[in-house]
């Protein structure tokens, strides 16, 4: 076993690629937000629609977790899950969240903040049978989610097992305990690295409807 790290206290970079100013952002946080997911899709980094998502229970103890966004509008931010999974089960309690892409790449990060709804039963039907098979098989044996499981093998036993099932049917039924949320924001933070720890973080806070925007102390 190599030895621990005891001292992380010199562990640091200095942030050299960009900035963000006033200037050069949009008036809409959205707009802004696509501006700088396109640039990290055409960067071709790892997975850039990964996204951070914290929930908080009724009794307010927080939870978070890796998800992918599913789409990205005007109207909000669209996630799909298992409404009984632990995050499904935060939001029925308090339907509010944050998410946090973080692009180490490109040294910036955004975090968009506001109140989930669950997305209409159509679109989220739409949404299953566009994915891939075993994954449509996935949704239906992977319940609760989050719940105990004795073993891998059981698992792995529950997907042949409705694998051989289902078998060359056209169309699997989406699980009614499955689907879409859209978060819809009310807050946005864009974060740029800048040297000696003096970054760029710019804000958009929606007040009586309209955005304002402002600029954060590192």
């Amino acid at each position: 076993m190599s030895d621990l790290i005891k001292d992380l206290s010199e562990l640091r970079l200095s942030y050299q690629k960009g900035e963000l100013l006033e200037a050069q952002v949009s008036a809409n946080p959205h707009i802004q937000f696509l501006n700088w997911f396109n640039h990290a899709l055409e960067a071709k980094l790892h997975e850039p629609y990964a996204m951070s998502l914290a929930t908080a229970n009724a009794q307010g103890r927080p939870h978070v977790r890796t998800v992918l966004l599913r789409g990205a509008t005007e109207a909000g931010y669209d996630f799909y899950t298992n409404y009984d999974s632990q995050k499904g089960l935060d939001l029925a309690a308090n339907p509010y969240a944050e998410l946090l892409f973080y692009w180490p790449e490109l040294e910036r990060q955004i975090r968009v903040s506001g109140y989930v709804e669950k997305i209409d039963e159509q679109e989220s039907t739409a949404y299953y049978h566009k994915r891939p098979r075993d994954n449509q098989i996935a949704a239906h044996i992977s319940t609760p989610q989050s719940g105990v499981i004795a073993s891998r093998e059981e698992l792995q036993a529950r997907f042949q097992d409705l694998h051989a099932q289902v078998g060359d049917q056209s169309e699997l039924q989406k699980p009614v305990f499955w689907g879409g949320y859209r978060l819809q924001p009310d807050y946005y933070e864009f974060w740029q690295g800048r040297p000696n720890r003096l970054h760029d973080r710019l804000a958009y806070e929606k007040i009586e409807g309209d955005w304002k925007l402002q600029r954060l102390m590192p």
